[in-house]
């Protein structure tokens, strides 16, 4: 990856994102990208502590890796969604995943996400994702 200035963001303001990531490095790689792109990235690492943080902190978006401890992606996106049809509203959610099968994107989508990045996680696509989605707030 390389991290450079170039990358203006597409987003019309800078965006908080919930970055829920277990692995150490991917967690310093996005929130990296993030800041180059003008965003900020708080970061946590399975799918039960995404839930207590979106539960005490508003966020514009969030990146969900699929694959977690305790509590995986999914199984956080379904909770957020469930909890979204009681209180009302919709938070942007993105899946990302190393272990990319074709089929994904729909399986995703039916979930409940919003969007779809594999890993390793490109700057680019990134920025793409984050711009289509601020564009639809």
């Amino acid at each position: 990856m390389s991290v450079n200035a170039s990358f203006p963001t597409t987003a019309t303001r800078a965006l908080k994102v919930l970055v829920a990531e277990d692995n150490i490095i991917n967690q310093r790689l996005v929130v990296a990208m993030l800041s180059t792109l003008g965003h900020t990235g708080v970061v946590v690492g399975d799918g039960e502590k995404a839930l207590k943080c979106l539960s005490k902190l508003k966020f514009d978006v969030v990146l969900m890796d699929v694959m977690m401890p305790n509590m995986d992606g999914i199984e956080a996106l379904q909770a957020i969604r469930a909890q979204e049809q009681e209180t009302g509203g919709h938070l942007p959610i993105v899946m990302a995943t190393a272990h990319t099968e074709p089929g994904d994107a729909a399986r995703f989508k039916r979930a409940g996400a919003d969007g779809y990045l594999s890993k390793p996680i490109d700057i680019d696509q990134l920025k793409a994702e984050l711009g289509r989605l601020s564009a639809h707030r």
